[in-house]
């Protein structure tokens, strides 16, 4: 399906406030499908909101056909926004999916009452700039239960659950799945192509990819099997594993229902349980592989969330080392303009 919009004035030319930018680059330090970054902005000016829409030119159409990922990827972009206006002191009121029509505006975020900034917003915001996705092994200290449980209250308080697997046996199959997507992924030269970013449709300049320093850790060395960013592995390594404490934590995440609804709320869940997570010195490590793979995603729902859609799986950890993936500027992602300004250029299919 696709939607044609559009095309705005240059970013250049629009005026944009002091406080828009504050909250572009907020939202940009938001985890993304393979640092795509699949996000715009609007600033409506005079104090009328920002507005968070999806790039579906950064949409990768072989890994998510849908555009479920990159919906997610843009309501934990939408969490910093709420999160950065909650810390200037006013509240954010959000109204999801404003214009039903236009897939591609996903929020309007409205500047609301004035309210003191809290310890945990403040203890939050501070945490943007520390978390950073791990790929490998973390380290030996495993991840207290109490807060894996205060993790889990982090999520329903977006209306999303975060279950914990610690079966031996659902672990297993876990693994199992995780790894027999990616040999999938890695066999299709598209995906691969798509993952590392050298080309395909979503090709990105080397400066936008994940980072060779991201990736000195072997990408199959814990337990379920991490994505190939160097596009050189062609086969997966299926030496069978058991979990250690150096695998981490495991959890799924899952919303009520599989609409575009559901991937919004679930990025700004996952978002909020990344930042408390950050605060205490934990990060997280993303396995999305087999929820791109219908029949594994449904296998998946079958024998680990019932009823509920699973939408990200995670490995969580005391890293060992972090390294920072590049950002896009908020220059480069801002745009001035009236309310339901639309921003992607002609023809990006969503």
């Amino acid at each position: 399906m696709s939607v044609t919009h559009a095309a705005p004035a240059s970013p250049d030319l629009a005026p944009r406030g002091r406080a828009a930018f504050h909250l572009a680059r907020a939202a940009g330090c938001a985890p993304s499908l393979h640092n795509t970054q699949p996000w715009l902005f609007v600033d409506e000016g005079r104090d009328h909101g920002f507005e968070v829409h999806a790039d579906g030119g950064r949409r990768l159409p072989l890994t998510d056909p849908g555009g479920r990922e990159m919906v997610i990827s843009c309501g934990a972009a939408l969490f910093n926004v709420r999160l950065a206006m909650r810390h200037l002191g006013f509240r954010p009121v959000v109204t999801p999916l404003p214009v039903p029509a236009d897939q591609a505006f996903l929020a309007h975020v409205g500047w609301g009452a004035h309210a003191a900034v809290t310890g945990p917003v403040r203890e939050m915001e501070r945490a943007l700039a520390r978390r950073h996705t791990q790929r490998g092994l973390f380290g030996p200290t495993p991840v207290p239960w109490s807060l894996t449980a205060e993790l889990g209250d982090q999520a329903r308080a977006e209306g999303a659950l975060l279950h914990t697997v610690d079966n031996p046996e659902k672990l297993r199959m876990l693994a199992e799945w995780v790894r027999a997507a990616e040999s999938v992924h890695r066999a299709d030269p598209g995906h691969a192509a798509e993952i590392s970013g050298w080309s395909g449709h979503a090709r990105r300049p080397w400066w936008e990819r994940v980072s060779r320093d991201a990736c000195r850790l072997p990408a199959d060395g814990s337990l379920l099997a991490g994505p190939d960013y160097t596009g050189l592995v062609v086969d997966c390594d299926g030496r069978p594993r058991r979990w250690t404490p150096r695998t981490g934590t495991v959890v799924v995440l899952s919303t009520p229902h599989d609409t575009r609804s559901d991937w919004l709320r679930a990025g700004q869940a996952l978002q909020r349980v990344l930042l408390y997570a950050a605060a205490h010195g934990v990060m997280a490590a993303f396995h999305t592989q087999p929820l791109e793979v219908p029949d594994l995603r449904a296998e998946l729902q079958a024998r680990l969330t019932g009823d509920r859609a699973p939408q990200m799986i995670l490995r969580l950890g005391h890293p060992t080392r972090v390294s920072a993936s590049p950002r896009r500027s908020p220059a480069a992602v801002l745009y001035g303009g009236r309310s339901g300004a639309v921003v992607s250029p002609p023809g990006r299919p969503y």
